[in-house]
């Protein structure tokens, strides 16, 4: 039996399209989202291992459009540094080969 991290990090390498951790969650019936935030931080730092790599589409504002590029947290933002707007639209994650 696979561990939930396991788990998540199977469902990333098998997608074709990035997920949120909102899906994530989904997909995989767990309880919230920063268990899956959690997850995916430790997911990022172990799949290097394996020549592979935790790519994130950067969350965005969905009113002015600035892309939180800078951010290390694999959570959502609570709102745009720019314009204040808390329409964020979430980050996505893929596992692919590394290269």
């Amino acid at each position: 039996m696979s561990t939930r991290r396991q788990e998540i990090e199977n469902l990333l390498k098998q997608t074709d399209v990035p997920l949120t951790a909102q899906e994530i969650r989904e997909r995989l019936k767990l309880e919230s989202n920063s268990i899956v935030n959690e997850d995916l931080e430790h997911i990022a730092r172990s799949v290097r291992i394996e020549g592979r790599e935790l790519l994130i589409k950067p969350a965005s504002c969905a009113k002015c459009g600035y892309t939180f590029t800078s951010r290390s947290s694999a959570k959502k933002p609570s709102k745009c540094p720019k314009c204040k707007s808390e329409w964020i639209i979430e980050p996505r994650f893929i596992i692919e080969p590394r290269g």
